[in-house]
């Protein structure tokens, strides 16, 4: 299924730079290890969203075209550049399908974070291959596969909530998300960029009420758009379930960070 890139987070972009949680400081320790970053390389962030990559990344790296369909998502993450003193980010308006438009410049690394599932992956795959150098490399960075960690309980509760009012399907614009069969290794297996590694990272987190509900609004299948004009009630709800499963307003979450680093063989 193709979604539409430019509605997927209608909506969301201030709750996502404020609730969403950073990627482990070490991913990009290790990744400026593994590919020798010097300062010197040209990046493209596809799906950048609010920066989560391009703005720390952006201490290793010459310069990260930042791409991202959502004018919100870029106004953000520019605020959240500039008061972190990131100034070799160029921030376009942009998507997946259409990189032929940005007249890039050769690539030496790309970055997808949260971004991928979205995409029509081999599609993308084969775009990017006249674009990242010989020696260049492709890193898919997100959390974890599902099933892969326990999800903390109070998960259940607020997926109960959003069943309530946006129903038992996943949306995903003006669409329903269905996940990928296949995995992104193996989609990446049959690409230029088969030759693959991964490393992870956990960290335990804790939110406060406000912030596992701010959260929710940050997603795509429970985004204020979502909502309409349910989502004062929506709030009002969640928070009650949320007391009354844990009273003292403390939610730990397990968090990954995962990062697929592919090149060619």
């Amino acid at each position: 299924m193709r979604y539409q890139p430019d509605e997927l987070f209608t909506s969301t972009a201030p709750y996502y730079a404020k609730y969403r949680a950073e990627y482990s400081p070490e991913l990009f320790t290790h990744l400026a290890s593994r590919l020798r970053l010097d300062g010197t390389q040209n990046v493209l962030d596809v799906g950048t969203g609010t920066g989560a990559i391009a703005i720390p990344l952006s201490e290793h790296v010459r310069e990260i075209t930042a791409v991202d369909p959502d004018p919100g998502m870029l106004d953000e993450g520019r605020k959240l550049a500039a008061e972190r003193g990131a100034t070799n980010i160029d921030w376009r308006l942009g998507d997946s399908h259409h990189l032929d438009q940005l007249q890039l410049s050769a690539l030496d690394l790309v970055t997808l974070g949260q971004a991928f599932h979205w995409t029509e992956r081999d599609a993308l795959l084969s775009a990017l291959d006249p674009l990242i150098t010989s020696e260049g490399a492709l890193v898919l960075v997100g959390g974890p596969a599902p099933g892969s960690i326990e999800p903390p309980a109070w998960l259940e509760i607020t997926a109960e909530v959003r069943a309530r009012y946006l129903g038992p399907e996943r949306r995903a614009g003006s669409g329903i998300y269905t996940h990928p069969e296949e995995g992104h290794q193996d989609v990446l297996a049959r690409s230029p960029f088969s030759r693959i590694e991964s490393a992870y990272w956990d960290r335990t987190i804790t939110r406060t009420l406000d912030e596992v509900v701010g959260l929710q609004f940050s997603y795509s299948f429970s985004s204020p758009a979502q909502l309409g004009d349910k989502k004062p009630a929506f709030e009002n709800d969640l928070r009650d379930a949320l007391i009354a499963f844990n009273p003292n307003g403390a939610f730990d979450e397990l968090v990954r960070t995962e990062a697929i680093i592919a090149t060619r063989p």
